[in-house]
């Protein structure tokens, strides 16, 4: 039975990768700062899918956190067939009204974290020739995001960072796939403060499970890129062809409080 590593899994698209990898027939390493909710999912998978779930609680924004991770699933003994790098979090404002603090401990969890967990576990992979990687990004990642400023640049960086792994893996067994959701019905829209915006209106969000769906697919069929929602590939196009002031100024807009 294949084992899948999965980061920021207590909540939101990670819980549902938890379930949808379960169900698919993977055993589950799952991760995240919280040990109550982690705890309580793995009975619940346990319970459900018949499937071992071992549980790491861990803050992967500490500067120690994914050698921490790393160290832990090689002295269980675990093999990683797929990791699933989902940890993240965003915060609404302007760069200077935000607190600096915070969004110093964003690029550490969206991106730091990510990568050192690609360079951890992907050796054995290739060791191995066979393993795959899902890297949670963002529609964000197609541009520039006025009052989510580091937000959208991080997204930009897996995006980017995952296209080129992808490419320099081809042929070696490992696949790296990144997501990239639009708006999605998650506690996201809480931690970052986006209830309100034009972005998370109703009719822009889709749900969780189909997100999680093609992004199991996806990975599972070795896919460079997953945009779920015909939505959010339209969007994904025409950004291609906008003028970047114009795009700014889109951008902005929704992501303002509606009034």
């Amino acid at each position: 039975m294949p084992t899948a590593l999965i980061t920021g899994a207590s909540a939101g698209i990670g819980l549902e990768l938890a379930n949808q990898f379960a169900a698919a027939g993977h055993a589950l390493i799952l991760t995240a700062r919280r040990a109550d909710e982690l705890n309580k999912l793995a009975d619940e998978l346990r319970a459900a899918h018949n499937v071992a779930v071992h549980v790491f609680p861990l803050d992967l924004a500490a500067p120690d956190g994914p050698k921490k991770l790393f160290e832990q699933v090689t002295t269980a003994g675990v093999t990683v067939d797929v990791l699933v790098n989902n940890a993240g979090f965003g915060t609404l404002g302007p760069f200077l009204d935000t607190e600096l603090d915070k969004e110093m401990a964003m690029i550490r969890l969206n991106v730091s974290a990510l990568v050192e967990l690609c360079g951890l576990f992907v050796p054995a992979m290739k060791a191995r020739r066979s393993g795959r990687v899902l890297n949670v990004a963002s529609t964000a990642a197609f541009q520039p995001g006025p009052l989510m400023a580091i937000y959208y640049a991080t997204k930009a960086f897996v995006l980017s960072f995952s296209e080129a792994l992808w490419d320099e893996l081809n042929g070696s067994g490992v696949t790296i796939t990144c997501l990239c959701p639009g708006p999605t019905k998650t506690e996201f829209a809480d931690v970052a403060g986006m209830h309100g915006t034009r972005l998370h209106s109703a009719g822009n969000v889709m749900s969780v499970g189909p997100v999680c769906a093609a992004a199991v697919r996806g990975t599972l069929a070795g896919k460079r890129l997953v945009v779920p929602g015909w939505k959010n590939q339209l969007l994904v196009f025409a950004v291609r062809f906008a003028p970047r002031r114009v795009v700014l100024r889109i951008v902005r807009r929704f992501q303002q409080k509606r009034r």
